[in-house]
């Protein structure tokens, strides 16, 4: 009898509850306990280990966009630091900057994020060898001249030399700095300002585009 007593007022507070809790979401859709959905997918879009490229605006970056007929001109590794978004990238100096920061940086915000068509290449044990390995770059200066060692590092040789030496995953093939299209006035200035009548061609070489067009990454992201 007693049970029957209070069974009343226990189902109309649990009706009651549920009501309540249905507007907040409704009415409040940022809500910390439930998220949005547009939160929600934010947050699983991306993995640990995507390549993102986006298209930037300085002359340098003009001129990769000419010399490698491609739209993409600084790329980065996307990593998850504890719990948190970040591009490692090779700018002045080579650094994590926050995803939501790096995106911002590029033209009208647009990028494009590649993933290894086998997922499961990257096993926790991998990604975590490949943000070890990452570490001797991070501070170092950006290379301008486009050597290929690791005293300086350019965007595209930071991502394809952690893929290739902490995974012993090769992005794509090296190629010599004469492959590319110098013949363009504005790539010539550029490389007349860096190297003077000296230049490197026979350097090993490797472009964001060289990478963006592998055979071994699909597209995941594209805001272009």
């Amino acid at each position: 009898m007693k049970f029957k007593k209070y069974l009343f007022p226990i189902i109309t507070f649990i009706i009651s509850f549920g009501c309540a809790l249905f507007v907040a979401i409704k009415v409040f859709p940022n809500n910390p306990f439930t998220g949005t959905k547009e939160e929600k997918m934010a947050a699983s879009k991306f993995k640990d280990g995507d390549l993102i490229f986006q298209t930037s605006e300085s002359k340098q970056c003009e001129a990769v966009r000419i010399a490698t007929n491609s739209k993409f001109s600084h790329c980065g590794i996307i990593y998850d630091i504890n719990g948190n978004w970040f591009v490692f990238e090779a700018v002045q100096p080579i650094k994590l900057t926050p995803l939501e920061d790096w995106i911002k940086h590029g033209k009208d915000s647009k990028y494009v994020v590649k993933r290894l068509k086998d997922e499961n290449a990257l096993s926790p044990q991998i990604l975590q060898k490949m943000k070890d390995y990452s570490q001797q770059f991070d501070g170092k200066e950006y290379d301008a001249y486009f050597e290929w060692t690791d005293n300086r590092i350019y965007c595209s040789e930071l991502i394809w030399k952690i893929y290739k030496n902490a995974a012993g995953i090769e992005l794509s093939k090296l190629r010599e700095l004469k492959d590319f299209n110098l013949q363009d006035p504005r790539v010539q200035k550029v490389l007349k300002e860096r190297y003077g009548n000296d230049i490197p061609l026979e350097e090993k070489v490797v472009a964001p585009s060289d990478i963006a067009e592998s055979n071994i990454l699909k597209t995941v992201i594209d805001t272009y």
